[in-house]
């Protein structure tokens, strides 16, 4: 895949950080999740020129192509599969000399990439959420025109890209189900992992111990 893929008249970040996480992703990431990761960026990107927002390029092609490394093997630790990847790519700008406040917003766009926080947060943030959304669930996808969408899935075919994310997320809640608690994770474990359960919210709430 060429480092300057471009679509659209657009063309992805092609600094050294960029072409570094770039091979990165391709480390740790089997083709259908790598293809993901790059679709929630170049999706990031289309919305942000619908809506004509403002925003660093560079932070938002980083965030989005690191943002599941908790699902990987190589970083996959005790957290939320999204607090680990967000630690992971911290620990990897940070041995790059990266720069700190760019380190904090990749942090955050990664830790936060799957919560509807992230769209009341700074553009950076805001659009690594959005742009994974609109690959996962098709959230918005209205915004982006078909053709824009085509040349996309040309670049990065999806290559049964559901069941490899549903069986990603479902290996981590495998793996920790204490994370899976109030989370979409959730949802895929009772789906996909014969006799998983993990307490619910409500439950939580009512064994609290206090009298009322």
């Amino acid at each position: 895949m060429s480092r300057t893929a471009s679509i659209g008249g657009i063309t992805a970040p092609d600094s050294h950080i960029a072409r570094e996480v770039a091979a990165l992703a391709r480390q740790v990431h089997d083709p259908a999740i790598l293809n993901h990761v790059h679709r929630t960026y170049w999706f990031a990107e289309f919305l942000a020129q619908k809506r004509e927002v403002r925003f660093d390029r560079e932070i938002v092609y980083i965030a989005s192509l690191l943002h599941d490394l908790g699902l990987t093997d190589r970083y996959c630790a005790e957290h939320r599969f999204e607090i680990d990847g967000a630690n992971a790519a911290a620990h990897f700008l940070h041995a790059h000399a990266y720069p700190k406040p760019g380190i904090d917003m990749v942090w955050d766009g990664i830790a936060l990439h799957s919560s509807d926080v992230a769209a009341f947060k700074a553009p950076e943030i805001a659009l690594v959420h959005l742009g994974a959304h609109v690959d996962v669930m098709g959230l918005n996808i209205e915004e982006i025109s078909p053709q824009l969408i085509d040349d996309t899935l040309q670049l990065y075919p999806r290559l049964g890209f559901k069941k490899a994310f549903t069986e990603a997320l479902a290996e981590i809640a495998r793996r920790k189900p204490f994370t899976a608690i109030g989370t979409g994770l959730g949802d895929i474990g009772r789906a996909l992992l014969p006799g998983f359960a993990v307490p619910d919210v409500c439950a939580l709430l009512l064994d609290a111990p206090f009298d009322s």
